[in-house]
């Protein structure tokens, strides 16, 4: 056995670190945390100073006990998970649940994994350090606090099945507030002027004017006013100028560059970058310091020079200005300057690339430039227009990297041709266009990571979880509206004459932005107004500072806990025990046919309408579209809702309808159940739009061959284009002519399906009808039926026996028998009567 044995939270880390150390270390991984809070109940004992109550999940036992074997047999064991709380914590559940001896125990931490960072961490250990493992307590205890005591109020109150938590129910606010922002906005119209000549030596200046107009008339006046007019240039600036790199990526630049850059979801950057640290090719990825460290910046000096030149260099030291940020880290860097890009995954030399360019540029000369402002007059009035351009002298960082900028409208400044003071210019055109203001822009994830760092709401770790999560919970989705037209007019000027024509453009789109949805704003609404405390954005952001002020061991965190508590709970109290219903129900109007009102609200199964009163016992009701909101839906499209299922007629003997469902309109046909196009009222469908979908669906679906005496057929679903055989649905890769597939073509498919399935199952007991197969991450699972276990990734699923494959499928079914119980039953109708 080895001397020494190193516990890290992954594989892939204790991976790359064996290659550092030698054959008297033994690297393991404790897959994340091994202990945490119970999931069955609230794990807090509130009377006895807080004091959590920590369990190791079913899953980590065999991995704890082969720990512990091993920290036994071991003469020093090394605990080298991360650097920060989360780090920390782990660290110390396993310092207790292995039962370490602490005369036999180190700790080390290091922010990027090097031979040189390794060994000088092995070199300068230290012990667990407790303010850090109570910050990280603080934080947990208190998310179950909020989550445990109001989840239940809510379920009480709006819907059963909800959740609350201190991060995510504000960062749900911060969307639901800019939603609202967004309806209450009227945009206001003005005339934009723009205008293009010609110098002395024919060479085209674009020019604006410096104001708009109000109305149609002003700028059909001021474009009047221009038609004799002559030009020339008024007057003429050159200005030198500087343009300074931005400081080198924290967690939460790096989340917004690289949806900018990279279009990548904030929770895809982090695991990508988890990568990237975890293969030593980047430093720690969840910091909140823009520093670097001394051999940081003298390496980028030796790279830049190498590669750009000495007069590219200019080392820089920067400040960060998140609140509660860690100077002592660093920031997100390259760990070996000179290595420009990586050869792996697309997305992570993409993102690996992201990083060393915007370190590099952080550490180079600032750009020089050259910007000229020109002023056009005319001889019959007094507007000027003004042209505007930009010359690069030396390029210093740009040379590198341009950091990006979230809705940035502004046009890119080109040269101008030379000119002089007095020159003589020749007008092309003159356009006036129809403009109108724009309403707030919707949150994407990197944005909302920006307004949440502002706030000193969250921390580096808790960005992505935080939108993972009300993702996942339905109180926010991505928008998926690509906009509606909108006219708007446009005169020009040309050769004498005024022109007006009306254009179109697309406005309102949504698509891949965060949209509260119905519940969302529902459950935020009671919140606020109930929980004024938790939802504050203050309160939200000194709870953060509080948390550092225990990691830095100035606070017991056991009392802020307390003070907490002492208002937090009898707060819950109260309004569990006063406070009204919250169904987000508006009144609409009247139906014309019964004269009954209209109303819509959240229902037990989702957002309804209804027609009638509470006490009305021939009251009916329908869902509402996916596309449609309680709080903008109006009286006519909810009307609407109530004719359906409308019936088309009758094709080839089978009745026709159209009807609205779970997910979304659809066409019935016989057995058939045929979607209509996105974004169509059911209402709108016509017969002939009916038949044609039934015909391309049937054409579709009809065999393309056959396999074994069964037929294939073929598809495009989620993930591409797929055959269908014997219930299989098997993908199409690229180096097939999905369009011409030959029946070589699905024989090879469906045999190397086949053969893949049987490499797939590790054990199969047939009689009891029970098989464990590989799955994602390394991982496998055991499936029985619908009963599904996930295994650890530690666990050699080929040497289970069926006694211990049962017990572990017994430990799972309780739970899912009891969440069936619970399950409300579906309603297939979408319009019932009482």
């Amino acid at each position: 056995m080895a001397k020494n044995l190193v516990i890290v939270e992954s594989p892939a880390k204790a991976k790359t670190i064996e290659k550092f150390l030698g054959k008297d270390f033994q690297v393991e991984s404790s897959y994340g945390h091994i202990a945490d809070l119970p999931s069955k109940e609230i794990g807090v004992d509130v009377a006895n100073g807080f004091k959590p109550k920590y369990e190791v999940s079913p899953d980590k036992k065999a991995l704890v006990k082969k720990l512990k074997d091993l920290a036994k047999t071991a003469e020093m064991v090394w605990l080298a998970s991360d650097e920060d709380r989360e780090g920390e914590a782990i660290s110390w559940h396993l310092a207790e649940e292995l039962k370490l001896d602490h005369q036999k125990t180190k700790r080390i931490v290091f922010h990027e994994i090097t031979k040189t960072a390794i060994q000088k961490a092995i070199e300068n250990p230290r012990g667990i350090d407790y303010n850090l493992v109570n910050a990280q307590q603080a934080r947990r205890v208190l998310d179950r606090l909020v989550g445990y005591e109001l989840s239940p109020v809510l379920w009480k109150k709006v819907k059963g099945g909800l959740s609350a938590g201190r991060v995510q129910s504000v960062s749900v606010r911060l969307i639901v507030e800019r939603e609202r922002e967004i309806q209450a906005f009227k945009p206001e119209a003005s005339y934009s002027i723009s205008a293009e000549f010609t110098n002395e030596d024919g060479k085209v200046v674009k020019a604006k004017l410096s104001k708009n107009f109000t109305t149609r008339q002003q700028a059909e006046q001021f474009l009047q006013s221009n038609m004799a007019s002559t030009y020339k240039v008024g007057d003429l600036e050159t200005k030198p100028a500087k343009k300074s790199p931005a400081p080198p990526f924290t967690t939460s630049t790096l989340q917004q560059e690289a949806a900018r850059k990279l279009y990548l979801p904030v929770g895809i950057t982090m695991q990508i970058a988890q990568r990237l640290y975890e293969a030593g090719l980047i430093t720690y990825m969840r910091t909140d310091s823009v520093n670097l460290s001394q051999e940081a910046m003298a390496a980028a000096k030796a790279e830049i020079s190498r590669s750009y030149g000495p007069e590219f260099s200019k080392p820089r030291n920067f400040n960060t200005k998140s609140k509660g940020a860690q100077e002592a880290h660093e920031a997100i860097r390259p760990t070996d300057m000179s290595r420009h890009s990586v050869d792996i995954d697309r997305d992570q030399a993409r993102l690996y690339d992201l990083i060393w360019k915007r370190t590099l540029a952080s550490q180079m000369s600032d750009a020089e430039l050259e910007r000229t402002n020109v002023k056009i007059v005319a001889n019959n009035h007094s507007e000027q227009f003004v042209a505007s351009g930009e010359v690069i002298k030396f390029e210093g960082f740009l040379k590198v990297y341009l950091e990006g900028h979230d809705d940035d409208e502004e046009e890119q400044e080109g040269m101008l041709p030379a000119m002089k003071v007095g020159e003589t210019l020749l007008n092309r055109w003159i356009t006036a266009t129809e403009r109108f203001s724009r309403p707030p822009s919707r949150y994407t994830e990197a944005s909302l990571v920006k307004k949440l760092e502002e706030l000193g709401i969250g921390r580096p770790s808790t960005y992505a979880p935080t939108i993972s999560t009300i993702i996942g919970r339905n109180y926010v989705e991505k928008g998926s509206f690509e906009g509606q037209e909108r006219s708007y007019q446009q005169l020009t000027l040309k050769q004498g004459k005024l022109l007006a024509q009306t254009l179109k453009e697309n406005v309102g789109s949504d698509k891949g932005k965060l949209v509260p949805t119905d519940i969302g704003i529902i459950v935020n609404d009671f919140l606020v107004k109930n929980f004024e405390t938790i939802l504050d954005y203050n309160f939200t952001a000194k709870v953060e500072q509080d948390f550092d002020e225990i990691a830095e061991g100035n606070r017991d965190w056991a009392a802020i806990m307390n003070d907490f508590y002492n208002h937090f709970h009898p707060n819950v109290v109260d309004v569990e025990q006063n406070a009204d219903r919250e169904s987000g129900e508006r009144i609409l109007g009247t139906d014309p046919k019964t004269g009954k009102p209209v109303s819509v609200r959240l229902g037990k199964f989702g957002p309804m309408a209804q027609i009638g009163e509470a006490e009305d016992t021939a009251k009916q009701f329908a869902s509402l579209r996916q596309d449609q909101n309680i709080s903008t839906v109006t009286l006519e499209e909810v009307l609407n809702l109530f004719e359906l299922p409308k019936k088309l007629g009758v094709y080839q003997g089978e009745e026709i309808e159209v009807n609205n469902g779970r997910f979304g309109p659809y066409v019935r046909f016989g057995k058939q159940f045929i979607s209509l196009p996105k974004g169509m009222d059911p209402m709108d469908a016509t017969m002939e739009l009916a038949q044609q979908l039934i015909d391309e669906k049937n054409q579709a679906d009809a065999p393309i061959g056959s396999y074994d005496g069964l037929p294939v057929q073929k598809g495009v679903g989620r993930f591409g284009p797929f055959i269908k055989w014997n219930g299989m649905f098997i993908n199409v890769s690229k180096k097939y002519n999905f369009d011409h597939l030959s029946d070589e073509d699905i024989q090879n498919l469906i045999v190397d399906k086949l053969q893949k399935e049987e490499e797939k199952v590790l054990q199969e007991w047939p009689e009891e009808k029970i098989r464990i197969e590989k799955a994602r991450w390394g991982r496998s699972v055991i499936l029985k039926g619908k009963l599904k276990v996930e295994l650890n990734k530690d666990v050699d699923a080929t040497k289970l026996t069926l006694e211990e494959v049962k017990a572990l499928l017994e430990k799972k079914a309780p739970a899912k028998k009891a969440t069936a119980k619970k399950a409300p039953a579906k309603k297939t109708a979408t319009t019932k009567k009482k």
